[in-house]
């Protein structure tokens, strides 16, 4: 049941359709092609290069996108992303269908995928800041992620139950769902306010970064939720303990992959509905140690149940990360710098999942994917340990809602 406050913010539902048919199509076609290349090849390291060709485009292009997310109408260069992943899609299942899709094609569409999120992504993460007032952010943000995360359930299932029948099938469905995604987007309100003119310096590209330099505290939880992500990818490894570990197939894979998702979801309603009273800073190292320990569980186990129990405690964990995160830096950073500020976020945590992944797939092919899923869960506890030391302002932070923005 949706917060009552959050029923009269304006924009709430068409953003909602945008972000979340997004997800849902994104998590259906990432686990047809995961599946796909494995299939192909039957090598770990394909994972990991899977993850790269999607993380290599951002590393040239996030800064610029920031710079033309808070110079140009955010609304439009979405919907323009959105166009693309709609047209790249659909070319992906015309490819399969017609037998022609090779492990360098699905590369390809992987790197192209990474750069259509590099400007997607910091345009998006602006749009609710501009919806709802700082009072609600933090519910607000925790009811999208609660949505999120279902999508996130919905879209593995269904990739694991439909690449039976076929991967053209769970192309074709995400194909459908980004054009639901694209309706949703061009449906939203928003007022552009035209920025005042800004050259464009490597200052004004980079001033994201020396803005996040000055607020340590946002450093702190952008780059202790990379290193998390970055050594606990254990989502990486699903195909392999799915295939060779838990022997489940297909299905039991759909299922590992929104095991996450539905410990993700309970505990973002849960915030939705009982935001964080104080002790932010706190409750994000803690969770990020569970996130850890969840980690080295699922590593060890050769136990179905067990790996779903603990692949839900470790989305659980993670969500509360993001909320707090999330709510963080969009309450301190000024709009006229939002755009870059969240191409920093993008960069460091929506690329972390892709590094991570290669991370993964290459420190599994040396040591193996057990001990590589164990090593990287002690990893993210001694670096929660470490930024405990190093980052005191986010140790302390207290409220969300008593957060505001600091001018550059």
């Amino acid at each position: 049941m949706i917060d009552p406050a959050l029923r009269t913010l304006p924009g709430l539902p068409a953003l909602i359709v945008g972000r979340i048919f997004s997800q849902l199509s994104a998590t259906t076609m990432t686990i047809a092609i995961g599946w796909q290349i494995y299939a192909l090849t039957h090598d770990v390291a394909s994972l990991g290069y899977l993850g790269l060709a999607q993380f290599l485009p951002m590393i040239p292009l996030t800064f610029v996108a920031g710079h033309v997310a808070d110079r140009f109408n955010r609304r439009t260069i979405v919907l323009v992303c959105q166009i693309c992943e709609i047209l790249s899609t659909a070319a992906l299942a015309v490819a399969a269908a017609l037998h022609g899709l090779t492990t360098g094609g699905i590369y390809a569409f992987a790197a192209f995928y990474g750069v259509l999120r590099s400007f997607e992504m910091p345009c998006q993460q602006a749009f609710l800041p501009a919806i709802a007032p700082p009072s609600l952010l933090p519910r607000a943000q925790a009811l999208l992620s609660s949505l999120f995360m279902t999508a996130s359930i919905v879209g593995p299932s269904l990739g694991g139950l439909l690449y039976g029948i076929g991967p053209v099938v769970c192309y074709g469905l995400s194909t459908i769902g980004f054009a639901v995604a694209f309706s949703g987007t061009f449906s939203l309100k928003l007022v552009h306010t035209v920025p005042p003119k800004e050259p464009i310096t490597f200052a004004s590209v980079f001033a994201g970064l020396s803005f996040l330099n000055r607020r340590r505290d946002l450093l702190g939880a952008i780059t202790l939720d990379l290193f998390a992500v970055l050594l606990g990818g254990a989502t990486a490894m699903l195909p392999v303990y799915a295939d060779g570990i838990l022997h489940v197939g297909p299905v039991g894979l759909g299922l590992l992959r929104a095991a996450p998702a539905i410990g993700a979801l309970l505990m973002s309603w849960g915030l939705s509905r009982y935001p964080l009273k104080g002790r932010a800073g706190l409750v994000m190292f803690v969770s990020v140690v569970v996130f850890g320990i969840a980690t080295i569980v699922f590593g060890a186990s050769h136990t179905v149940w067990v790996s779903i129990v603990a692949l839900m405690i470790l989305g659980a964990a993670d969500v509360i990360s993001v909320v707090i995160r999330s709510s963080l830096i969009q309450l301190a950073t000024p709009d006229s710098m939002r755009g870059r500020v969240s191409a920093v976020n993008t960069l460091f945590i929506g690329s972390s999942n892709q590094l991570g992944e290669f991370e993964s797939g290459m420190l599994g092919t040396a040591i193996g994917p057990e001990a590589a899923v164990i090593a990287g869960g002690v990893g993210t506890i001694l670096v929660a340990a470490a930024w405990a030391r190093l980052f005191p302002r986010l140790w302390a932070l207290d409220r969300l809602e008593d957060v505001f923005p600091e001018e550059q």
